[in-house]
C-alpha cells in the first residue's frame, strides 16, 4: 500500500481526530511513589530516528522495545485506513512509553537532545513490515514527544543506517494494571457511584469488544457504560454489568488497564474484555457487586485531557 495514503496533509482533520486518541502513554518514565504498583522497562534498542526541533538543534529519537510494555490491538492496513476514512473513528492506540530527554553528544561531537520511546516487540516487528503502520506510528510518536515536552519537531526526519540508537538507553518505570477489590453490597439501594439525592446527567458511552472466541471463556453479559459529566470530556465512568448467575464478589475477577476492563467469573460462567474511549485513573478505580439485584458496578476516574 502506498504509505503516502497516511500523510496528514491528505487526511488532515480525520488523521490529527484519531492521533488525539492513538499514542496511549504509559505514565511514569521516572520511579513513582511507593502507593503506586510499578515494574522496570529496559529497552532494547531497535532504530534511531533523527530530526530537528524548533531551535533548529538537533533531536534524536531512539525507537526501542520491552516485553513489559502492552501489546496494541491487533488490526489490519486495511483496518487503520479505514478509521482513518472514517467520519467517527473509535481510535487505535499503540501503547508507548516516551523517556525524559536527555543530553547527548552526536558523531560530530556536537551537543544533542535524545528521547527513548518504547513500544511491544510484536508491534515493532508489524511496523517493520508495513510501511503504513510505520508512518503512523512515526506521526504520533512525534505527536507525543511535543505534547509532553512543549516543542515542535520536523518531520523531515531520517533514519540512522548505521546506529541503532544514540546515547545511553535510559530505564523507565511504568505503572502496572490496576486488579480493583469488589466490595459486595447487600444493600436495598441501586447500584451506582452517585452520592448526591439529584443523579447527575449521563450519557452512555459507546465501547468495543475485543472480538476473539468467547464461547469457552464464557457468556458475554449484558452491560452498559455511562460517562459523567454528559457533555464534554467526562471526569468518570461507570460501568454497570449485570450477572443474575453470579452469587458473590468472590467468584469472579475484574482487571482494569489503561483503557480496557477484562472481567472473568469462576466456571466460565461471563467473559467481558472491552475497551475503553478514554485514559483511566487505574488506581483509584474501584468496584462493588451487589448481591440483590446481582449488578458489578465498576468506578473509573479519567485521566484530565
Amino acid at each position: 500500500m502506498d504509505a503516502t495514503l497516511l500523510e496528514p496533509d491528505s487526511h488532515e482533520a480525520l488523521f490529527q481526530k484519531l492521533l488525539l486518541e492513538s499514542g496511549s502513554e504509559i505514565p511514569g518514565s521516572v520511579p513513582p511513589s511507593d502507593v503506586i504498583p510499578s515494574t522496570v522497562i529496559k529497552p532494547k534498542p531497535g532504530f534511531c530516528l533523527k530530526t530537528r526541533n524548533d531551535k533548529e538543534e538537533k533531536v534524536f529519537i531512539n525507537i526501542c522495545t520491552a516485553e513489559n510494555v502492552p501489546q496494541p490491538k491487533d488490526i489490519s492496513e486495511t483496518d487503520l485506513l479505514g478509521l482513518l476514512d472514517s467520519d467517527d473513528p473509535t481510535g487505535f492506540r499503540i501503547p508507548m512509553s516516551i523517556g525524559q530527554p536527555h543530553a547527548e553528544v552526536d558523531k560530530s561531537g556536537q551537543g544533542c537532545t535524545a528521547f527513548d520511546v518504547v513500544i511491544h516487540p510484536s508491534f515493532y516487528d508489524k511496523m517493520q513490515k508495513s510501511q503504513v503502520f510505520k508512518s503512523f506510528f512515526l506521526t504520533v510518536t512525534a505527536e507525543g514527544i511535543e505534547s509532553k515536552n512543549d516543542q515542535l519537531l520536523s518531520r523531515d526526519w531520517n533514519v540512522l543506517k548505521n546506529r541503532k540508537f544514540v546515547g545511553t538507553l535510559q530505564e523507565q518505570y511504568i505503572r502496572t494494571k490496576s486488579k480493583p477489590l469488589i466490595m459486595e453490597m447487600d444493600g436495598s439501594s441501586s447500584p451506582g457511584c452517585q452520592s448526591s439525592s439529584k443523579p447527575p446527567l449521563i450519557q452512555e458511552v459507546s465501547t468495543k469488544t475485543k472480538v476473539e472466541d468467547t464461547q469457552s471463556r464464557g457468556q458475554v453479559p449484558e452491560y452498559r457504560i455511562i460517562q459523567d459529566p454528559a457533555e464534554g470530556y467526562p471526569d468518570f465512568l461507570v460501568a454497570e454489568i449485570s450477572l443474575p448467575k453470579v452469587k458473590n464478589a468472590a467468584s469472579m475477577s475484574v482487571d482494569i488497564g489503561g483503557d480496557r476492563i477484562l472481567l472473568k467469573t469462576r466456571s466460565n460462567a461471563y467473559y467481558l474484555d472491552i475497551y475503553l474511549p478514554f485514559d483511566l485513573v487505574q488506581e483509584d478505580c474501584g468496584a462493588q457487586f451487589n448481591r440483590k439485584t446481582n449488578i458489578l458496578t465498576i468506578t473509573m476516574p479519567v485521566e484530565a485531557r
